[in-house]
């Protein structure tokens, strides 16, 4: 073997060994593959290893999650889930604060709002936008000093269920606003009745207010409002009522803003019944009152009317109320000490002003049917205590408040529209136009 020869062998064993050591020579280590095998055997661990290395990093970064998001696989809490405004437990909320329930994701699968007051428990009106991320209130405005429950349920975006139930509680108004109103529900009306709202304060939003307030008639018939300054609301139809008609008072007033910092308070529905048409017609000329049932004559009583300082008005007028007895005192209507009678039998008011028409026991039997006496009033006559037997008497057992009262051959004005329930002297077009949703 030559020198060169002696080299090349020992080249060929240092090579066996590092190839040995390398795990890449013809040798093979018992229990690992060799040559190509190996290469890709290591390949494929550090594939493997990659990969977990990789999951253990996603893991990670889920165990961290954020704000909106699930930690450790688990749904949010309720509060997170489901966010309700006013929170819960809130007190003194505005009645025109915001109120809404939303999702950050997900959508509202079910949403029951109720509403505790002075109406008792009423649910609460609403609606899921389309997205059904969001639930508002059909309502514009909360009602004042009310508690409102709230339960939802919504689904996140994992298919998980989530419920929440909370509380809040408006405020009460500081100003409040009221209406008042004559005779109470349940009620047997003459045919014309109008109906009358006063409020105790003024109206600055009365078309939100006249909203509020629906008067309906079975059978039907239009119906039209009519604004006297900011604080009276009157309905009444084109003609009187029908007799028969049922009358139907819908006041929707509670939570309803009719100023800065002024809501109503009312909440109830009221019902009356028109009974016979009378009408009743004062000829002051003739000192004479023609009383007709559905167009019929069925009384002509004679009657003394207001003098010539102090006459009686002309027009329409209603009979507002009843009374079997009351005190008249000139002093309350600007005609100081002029009379105080304690006593007066069957008074029936016509107008706010102080118009009556009643018995009259003090006058001297041949004033009735042939002079007018009175300070503006319409007497009847009477004896002193009512006597059911007189022509006041008969009168006043034969009436209704909503009965109509004409006056004609005065010299006075034609009565205010607004003075009682004198609507029935306006023209129905003018009427109608004194509404403040025109």
């Amino acid at each position: 073997m030559t020198a060169h020869q002696q080299n090349r062998a020992g080249d060929r064993a240092q090579s066996r060994e590092q190839g040995r050591a390398r795990g890449r020579g013809p040798g093979r280590v018992p229990g690992r593959p060799g040559g190509r095998a190996a290469v890709r055997a290591a390949r494929r661990a550090r594939v493997v290893l990659a990969a977990a290395a990789g999951l253990a990093g996603a893991v990670a970064l889920a165990g961290c999650g954020d704000a909106e998001g699930f930690v450790g696989g688990k749904p949010r809490s309720p509060a997170a889930a489901i966010r309700v405004v006013p929170h819960d437990g809130a007190h003194g909320v505005r009645a025109d604060g915001r109120f809404e329930i939303r999702v950050p994701e997900g959508r509202l699968e079910r949403v029951e709002v109720s509403r505790t007051g002075g109406a008792g428990r009423q649910p609460v009106a609403g609606r899921i936008t389309p997205d059904g991320m969001t639930w508002r209130p059909a309502a514009r405005r909360l009602q004042p000093g009310a508690k409102y429950t709230v339960d939802a349920v919504a689904l996140d975006g994992a298919g998980r269920r989530s419920a929440r139930h909370t509380t809040f509680t408006t405020s009460v108004p500081v100003r409040r606003f009221t209406a008042h109103f004559s005779p109470q529900g349940d009620a047997t009306v003459g045919s014309g009745l109008i109906f009358s709202l006063v409020f105790n304060r003024p109206v600055a939003d009365r078309a939100a207010v006249e909203r509020a307030v629906k008067v309906s008639a079975r059978p039907a018939v239009a119906i039209a409002a009519h604004w006297f300054g900011h604080r009276r609301l009157d309905f009444r139809p084109r003609e009187r009522w029908r007799p028969g008609t049922g009358i139907t008072v819908d006041l929707r007033l509670r939570g309803v803003k009719a100023g800065p910092g002024a809501y109503g308070t009312q909440r109830r529905t009221v019902h009356y019944r028109v009974g016979r048409d009378q009408v009743s017609t004062i000829d002051a000329a003739r000192h004479t009152m023609t009383v007709r049932q559905g167009g019929r004559v069925v009384a002509v009583l004679p009657v003394t009317a207001g003098d010539d300082a102090n006459p009686t008005y002309n027009g329409k007028m209603v009979i507002l109320e009843r009374q079997s007895m009351t005190r008249m005192d000139g002093d309350t209507v600007g005609f100081g000490a002029e009379y105080d009678i304690p006593d007066v039998p069957h008074a029936m008011r016509l107008t706010r002003s102080g118009t009556f028409l009643h018995g009259n026991y003090w006058a001297p039997p041949e004033v009735f049917g042939g002079l007018n006496t009175s300070h503006g009033c319409v007497g009847l006559k009477d004896i002193k205590g009512g006597g059911p037997h007189t022509p006041a008497g008969w009168f006043f057992g034969h009436s209704i408040v909503g009965d109509t009262v004409v006056v004609e051959h005065s010299p006075e004005r034609t009565v205010a529209p607004d003075n009682g329930l004198g609507g029935w002297n306006m023209p129905w077009e003018l009427w109608r136009a004194g509404s403040a949703q025109r």
